[in-house]
């Protein structure tokens, strides 16, 4: 569902000099209680192109290589911990995490789960690091210095599993 802001009433008719005279002190009102620009509002992206190394098969022979994926939500990582699938392998978390938020692969009309778990293990891994990367910030790396030498380096902050950090 999608929210509106509530419109204010409508102002009572005024004489047209009243009406001049406010469009006359409007502009030095605005600028008084108008907050510095921020400049241009970013637009928050959600959804990721990728193109998978070897292809996702289907059951006709079709190989689907590119697709989409969307932002992470809490409760996409917290449903599928009351999976019965995952409950009994925890491995199988990425699974279906994974199933839950590709949007697009091919001209498949659905992607779950299922499709997920027919992949290739390179294509499998790929979308596990690319989920990685965009649901943090873009990487998973933090740039550090060394408290003895104080050398700039990398460390990975990512868990070994998807959903962990």
């Amino acid at each position: 569902m999608r929210r509106t802001a509530a419109q204010a009433p409508a102002a009572a008719p005024r004489s047209a000099a009243a009406g001049a005279e406010s469009i006359r002190s409007a502009p030095a009102a605005a600028a008084a209680d108008a907050p510095a620009d921020p400049g241009p509002r970013q637009q928050l992206v959600t959804e990721f192109p990728f193109e998978l190394p070897r292809g996702y098969v289907d059951e006709s022979g079709t190989v689907h290589r590119d697709g989409v994926m969307r932002l992470s939500t809490a409760r996409d990582e917290l449903v599928p911990l009351r999976d019965v699938r995952v409950q009994e392998n925890p491995a199988y978390l990425s699974v279906v995490l994974l199933g839950r938020v590709i949007t697009r692969l091919g001209t498949l009309t659905m992607v779950h789960d299922g499709v997920v778990e027919n992949m290739f293990a390179s294509d499998l891994a790929f979308l596990q690091d690319f989920y990685r990367q965009i649901n943090a910030e873009g990487h998973t790396r933090a740039a550090v210095q060394c408290p003895h030498c104080s050398e700039p380096f990398e460390v990975e902050l990512g868990g070994s599993r998807l959903g962990e950090s």
